[in-house]
C-alpha cells in the first residue's frame, strides 16, 4: 500500500506545478501580475522537490521526465510570456510601428516557444548533469516575472513610447539565451568546501545582498548578476 502511494508523490508534486502555471497564465491574462508571479515561485517550489522525491524514493521514469517538462513549459514559459504580453498589449509603440502596434505584443509567446526548446534540449543534452548550457528556463521566468512585478506601473504609464519595445527586445534576447551554447553554473553541492563552491558561496552571498537591497527586483537583478558570473567563470 505503501509502495502504491509514494511510486506518485513525484508526478503528483509536478502535477501541481503544472496547475500553479495554469494559475500564474491565468492570472497575468487578468493583469494579476503579483499573483502571477507568486504562483511561478510555488512552481518553482513543486519542481525542485518532483524531482528530489523521485531520486530519494528511487520511483523515476519516462512518464515523469515528459511530464516535467510540459510542467516547465507553462510555469516558466507560458507564463511569464504571458506577464510581458499584457504589459506589452498596454504599451504605447513609436508611430513609425502604428500600424502594426496593436500585433507586437504576440513575439512575447515566442519566449514560450524557446523555453519548450531549451527543455527538450535539456532532455537530451548529457552535458548537463552537472550544471547548464544556456538560461535555465526558472531563471528566465523569474528574472521577468520579477520585473514585471516591480515594475508594472512604469511599463504601463505610457511615458515614452519605447518602453514596449525594449520589452520585446529583452524578451527575444532572453530567447536566445536560452538555448544558446552558454555555460552557467548550477547550485548542486558535492561537498560544502571553499575551494570547490566558491563561485556558488559567492553568489548566494550577493544574491542574498541584492535581494535585502532592491526587494522585488532584486531577483531580477539575481538572474542578470547569474549571467555575468556564468559568463565569465564557465568554460565550454
Amino acid at each position: 500500500m505503501a509502495n502504491c502511494i509514494t511510486k506518485h508523490i513525484p508526478n503528483t508534486l509536478t502535477s501541481l506545478n503544472l496547475i500553479s502555471g495554469c494559475i500564474a497564465t491565468g492570472c497575468a491574462m487578468h493583469g494579476h501580475y503579483t499573483s502571477a508571479l507568486l504562483f511561478i515561485i510555488l512552481g518553482a517550489f513543486f519542481d525542485f522537490f518532483d524531482g528530489m522525491s523521485a531520486r530519494l524514493l528511487n520511483v523515476s521514469g519516462l512518464i515523469g521526465k515528459e511530464l516535467d517538462s510540459l510542467a516547465d513549459c507553462v510555469t516558466f514559459g507560458v507564463a511569464p510570456a504571458s506577464m510581458v504580453y499584457m504589459v506589452c498589449k498596454s504599451c504605447s509603440y513609436p508611430s513609425f510601428l502604428s500600424g502594426i502596434g496593436a500585433y507586437l505584443p504576440y513575439i512575447a509567446f515566442i519566449m514560450a516557444a524557446f523555453s519548450a526548446i531549451r527543455l527538450a534540449k535539456f532532455n537530451l543534452d548529457t552535458r548537463q548533469t552537472t550544471s547548464f548550457i544556456g538560461l535555465p528556463t526558472p531563471a528566465n521566468a523569474l528574472f521577468w516575472g520579477a520585473l514585471i512585478v516591480a515594475h508594472q506601473k512604469t511599463f504601463t504609464a505610457g511615458d515614452s513610447e519605447w518602453v514596449g519595445l525594449g520589452l520585446l527586445v529583452g524578451t527575444l534576447i532572453f530567447s536566445y539565451l536560452l538555448v544558446a551554447e552558454m555555460p552557467m553554473f548550477a547550485l548542486k553541492f558535492k561537498n560544502l568546501s571553499w575551494a570547490d563552491n566558491k563561485i556558488k558561496y559567492i553568489f548566494v552571498l550577493t544574491s542574498f545582498i541584492l535581494i535585502l537591497a532592491l526587494g522585488i527586483s532584486g531577483i531580477s537583478a539575481v538572474i542578470l548578476w547569474y549571467i555575468v558570473l556564468s559568463a565569465f567563470t564557465q568554460k565550454n
